[in-house]
Parts: C-alpha cells; sequence; structure tokens
C-alpha cells in the first residue's frame, strides 16, 4: 500500500509545471545527478565515451517536458541535431532517442513530422539510428502511424512499445521488421488500458519480447529485472536467436554490475544516456519505478 501511495505521488510530481520549473533552477540535485549523465552535450559525451571504453554503447536523450510553442519545439530539434553532430565528431558509439511531444507533437502533427526528419536525415548522413521515445497512452496510436509515415523514408528509426498497455502484443505483431526498444512502461495508466498487476506486465512482457525475436525482428531488451534478463538469455539459446538479432538495455546509473557482467559475457548492452536541465520528470519517474530508488534520492538530499 505505502508503495503504491509513493508511487503515485512521484508520478503525479513527475507532471507538475511548477516542481518541473523550480528543478531547473535546483541543478541536478537530490540524487539525481546519480542517474542524469549531466546538463550538457558535452557531459554526456564523456559519460558515453567512459561507457564505450567498458565495451557498452549508448543512446543520447535530451531530457524535456512541457513544450508549449513552437519556439520551444524548434530550439529542441536543433539541440537534437547539435547532438548527432557531437556524437559523430567525438566518434562515440551512440544512438539518439527523443520524445515528440518535444518537437512539438501537441502542438502541429507536420510541424513535429518536419522536425523529425531533420533530426532523421542528421542521423541517416552521419550511419546513426535514432529511436522515438514512446509516452503515455495517449500519444501512442500517433506516434506509431508517424513512425510508419517516416519509416517509408527512413530505416534508421524505430520505437518502444511498453507491455503492460493491452494492445502491445498487437503492436508488436504489426511492426514486424521494425528495431523496437520493448520496456514495461513507465506512466501511471487506467486499468481500462493497461495491465495493473505485476506479474502480468512481466506475462506480457516476456510474451513480446518472445514474439519480436522469433519474427527476426532486432529487439532492445529493457530491463534491470534479472529474472526477465535469465529468461531471455535461455530463450534465445534454446530457439538459436544470434546474438546480433538483439541487445540488452538499462539506464543510466542503474545495476552498473549487471551491466559489465552482460558485456563480459559477450552480449550488446547499451545504456540509456539521459542529460539536459529538464530532468525533474525523468527523475520522478524513475523513483517511482522502484521503491529502492528512493535511496537515490536520499544519499543524494543529505550529500548536498
Amino acid at each position: 500500500m505505502l508503495a503504491t501511495v509513493s508511487k503515485n505521488i512521484f508520478l503525479y510530481a513527475s507532471q507538475n509545471k511548477g516542481l518541473n520549473k523550480a528543478a531547473k533552477k535546483w541543478g541536478l540535485r537530490f540524487g539525481a545527478s546519480q542517474v542524469v549523465a549531466g546538463e550538457t552535450i558535452e557531459s554526456a559525451i564523456k559519460k558515453s565515451q567512459t561507457l564505450n571504453e567498458k565495451g557498452m554503447v549508448c543512446t543520447m536523450d535530451h531530457l524535456g517536458e512541457f513544450v508549449s510553442t513552437k519556439q520551444e519545439a524548434l530550439e529542441a530539434t536543433d539541440y537534437n541535431i547539435r547532438t548527432l553532430e557531437a556524437i559523430a565528431r567525438a566518434g562515440v558509439n551512440s544512438n539518439l532517442s527523443v520524445k515528440m511531444t518535444q518537437l512539438g507533437l501537441d502542438i502541429d502533427r507536420d510541424f513535429c513530422v518536419e522536425n523529425m526528419r531533420q533530426i532523421l536525415e542528421t542521423a541517416k548522413k552521419h550511419n546513426n539510428f535514432v529511436r522515438i521515445d514512446m509516452e503515455d497512452h495517449g500519444h501512442c496510436q500517433i506516434t506509431l502511424d508517424i513512425l510508419r509515415e517516416l519509416r517509408i523514408t527512413f530505416d534508421n528509426v524505430g520505437t518502444v512499445i511498453q507491455s503492460y498497455l493491452y494492445r502491445a502484443e498487437q503492436d508488436v505483431k504489426e511492426l514486424e521488421g521494425v528495431p523496437l526498444r520493448l520496456v514495461k512502461g513507465a506512466y501511471k495508466e487506467p486499468p481500462e488500458v493497461a495491465y495493473q498487476d505485476k506479474e502480468k506486465v512481466d506475462e506480457n512482457y516476456m510474451n513480446i519480447i518472445e514474439k519480436h525475436l522469433l519474427s527476426g525482428s532486432y529487439t532492445a531488451i529493457a530491463s534491470h529485472d534479472h529474472h526477465i534478463i535469465a529468461k531471455v538469455k535461455d530463450f534465445a539459446q534454446k530457439n538459436n536467436i544470434p546474438r546480433d538479432q538483439f541487445e540488452f538495455q538499462m539506464l543510466y546509473g542503474f545495476r552498473t554490475e549487471m551491466q559489465l557482467s552482460l558485456v563480459k559475457e559477450g552480449y550488446k548492452m547499451r545504456v540509456y544516456i539521459p542529460f539536459g536541465d529538464d530532468w525533474f520528470g525523468y527523475f520522478m519517474r524513475r523513483l517511482a519505478e522502484r521503491p529502492q530508488n528512493i535511496a537515490f534520492a536520499l544519499r543524494g538530499f543529505f550529500s548536498k
């Protein structure tokens, strides 16, 4: 009960514009620096270089919430383009992850698509890949519609499917051949659209992982759950799934020993690198996901 209450509090905070605005003034405090790789492109590049040296690959995500004007969306588009250019200059092994609401999806669909096209053109020029992050269920269908539109021209783009949504299995089936990042889901969703029981979410998670792997599609398994990871290893071995058809993904700052262990075992390990001054919503969702994560905040608070 207490865990549910604390989760709801953090999810509420993640969507609070006032708290988000205040957090920008605080800087990376209250433990956020342990899970957010700095506030600048340069800081994200340095963290990626360090991880590359340890045998891991990365995906960078310039954090952003509550974009409400076209000017803000254009600035975010430019920032993502500059991030891709910086990745190329530095020679780091990193993709880019983007949220389409940051690029103006809630303002004007066609405007957002044009911004995405500019980012994908830059990525294509540098032989890089862009992952469209999935947001709450209200943005799911439009995200997938835009993805299909973009993939007519670009093959260097994929998205994320969340296993807590009832629709996840059908979406995976329809996206056969598309590189997908499969996750459990981090938003508070109503029972009308999403499983509320952890066992159901986990069961569906393995279900969509297996289906995407068996279809021959490239699959990114984004999980810190060692039980899930063990099941994926076993499934891949029993079904002769080649290791170059999938990768494991984890968030920066979480389960670092397991990340290194997977690299030593010969698996591809990608670390999700969030950065930027608009970090508050991301940090709150991480605290909401697992009660253990609150320890990050407490350590950060008392170290100031």
